[in-house]
């Protein structure tokens, strides 16, 4: 039984709202003036409130706006003997939920009743929208948190990973083999990179590749900038945001080719620029280029690694929708990629 406060400072319709609403299923407590009446909404709950326009010391409307700044405000059907559509404007321009005038016999009843069924339907409607908007936020929250612990997760196995590899190649006497493990070392390295990035970020679905690769680029220059062989390695890069799976893809990448360039484009015993550039491309896609200005490649030379960097970059390019591309007539070695944002 829905209950409805009242207020209306003609003793007898109140007497007689109470009767009439009753009947049709009301719980119905009537007041007499427009301040008991917000005071008693303050109090209780009431699931609708019926207001009249005229009374004295405190008017409809006044009452009106009282009521709707309660912190729990309930919704109000405005009553009133005017006709007047100027009032009807101003009364659902403040607020009202709806407007009815009043009438002689048991219609006015009727369309009393009728007023109240469809806005406690609208009001019901609107208070399950809100408990589901509120579920909805409170279970993206759990997600996000979620996300973020898992995130973390990977990232901080990827580094025990990393450093059971690191373990593995300094136990290892062949050269080649420690030489192998590291060039994988760094591969983990870039990929636990994108999930640092995630559970540290706000936002969860994808990578702001500006920050990332600012980040790998300042790893790869510890890694491989050294006094004997000083390698400088410059970024200029658009903030462009990638989802997870591409980030992991172009981090990849980037940590081949610079790698090759630091070990390959050089004499070990002198210094060397590598420039890392990732630009948009229209607003669809991106372009990374990684260029140097030392050896270059030999059309016919034979690989001098064990050409997995090379088969590596070509399955990341693939997962991409993209490939590699080399500049013969750049002195030096420059790679770009063309790929899609999305």
């Amino acid at each position: 039984m829905a209950r409805v406060l009242y207020i209306d400072d003609d003793a007898g319709l109140r007497r007689l709202a109470e009767r009439s609403l009753r009947r049709r299923g009301y719980d119905v407590t009537a007041v007499e003036r427009g301040a008991d009446g917000v005071a008693m909404a303050a109090e209780q709950r009431f699931d609708l409130v019926a207001v009249d326009h005229y009374m004295p010391e405190m008017d409809g409307l006044e009452t009106l706006k009282r009521l709707l700044a309660l912190p729990v405000p309930p919704p109000v059907v405005y009553v009133t003997g005017s006709e007047e559509s100027s009032l009807a404007v101003a009364v659902l321009k403040a607020g009202a939920a709806d407007y009815v005038v009043k009438s002689t016999g048991s219609d006015f009843f009727d369309l009393l009743a009728n007023a109240f069924e469809q806005v406690l339907a609208r009001s019901s409607l609107e208070t399950a929208k809100r408990e589901a908007e509120e579920q909805l936020r409170a279970s993206n929250a759990r997600l996000e948190v979620l996300l973020r612990e898992v995130n973390h997760r990977v990232a901080n196995s990827l580094q025990l990973v990393s450093a059971l590899v690191q373990m593995q190649s300094n136990a290892l006497a062949d050269e080649g083999a420690r030489l192998a493990l590291q060039d994988t070392q760094r591969r983990i390295a870039a990929i636990g990179q994108v999930h640092r990035r995630l559970y540290t970020a706000d936002n969860f679905e994808s990578v702001d590749m500006r920050e990332y690769l600012a980040a790998l680029v300042d790893e790869l220059a510890e890694t491989w900038s050294s006094e004997e062989a000083p390698r400088e390695l410059k970024l200029a890069a658009e903030p462009i945001r990638l989802s997870t799976d591409r980030a992991v893809s172009l981090g990849v990448i980037v940590n081949e080719l610079v790698s090759n360039a630091c070990k390959y484009a050089y004499p070990t015993d002198s210094s060397g620029e590598i420039r890392i550039e990732l630009t948009r491309d229209g607003e669809d896609f991106f372009v990374l280029a990684v260029e140097d200005d030392g050896c270059g490649i030999a059309g016919n030379a034979p690989s001098r690694g064990t050409g997995l960097g090379t088969r590596v970059i070509r399955a990341m390019a693939q997962s991409l929708q993209s490939a590699i591309e080399y500049d013969p007539s750049h002195c030096g070695v420059r790679a770009t990629l063309r790929a899609v944002v999305g």
